[in-house]
């Protein structure tokens, strides 16, 4: 792995990150990315609204 990621890179690490905790180093070059990185962190928030939007939808009620 380099000093730098790609946003290809970097999508793969916050998708891994939903599943496992990210070590020091990917959270370090992730956050050097997500720094200079237009795009990746509208892609950060869009997986946060969808993990905040699946538990709500878990948490509805049945249907009667």
């Amino acid at each position: 792995m380099t000093f730098r990621l790609s946003c290809k890179e970097a999508v793969a690490v916050m998708v891994a990150g939903e599943d496992r905790a990210l070590g020091r180093a990917e959270r370090v070059l992730l956050w050097g990315h997500l720094l200079v990185c237009g795009a990746c962190p509208r892609f950060r928030r869009q997986l946060e609204l969808m993990r905040v939007a699946m538990r709500r939808w878990r948490e509805l009620p049945p249907e009667a």
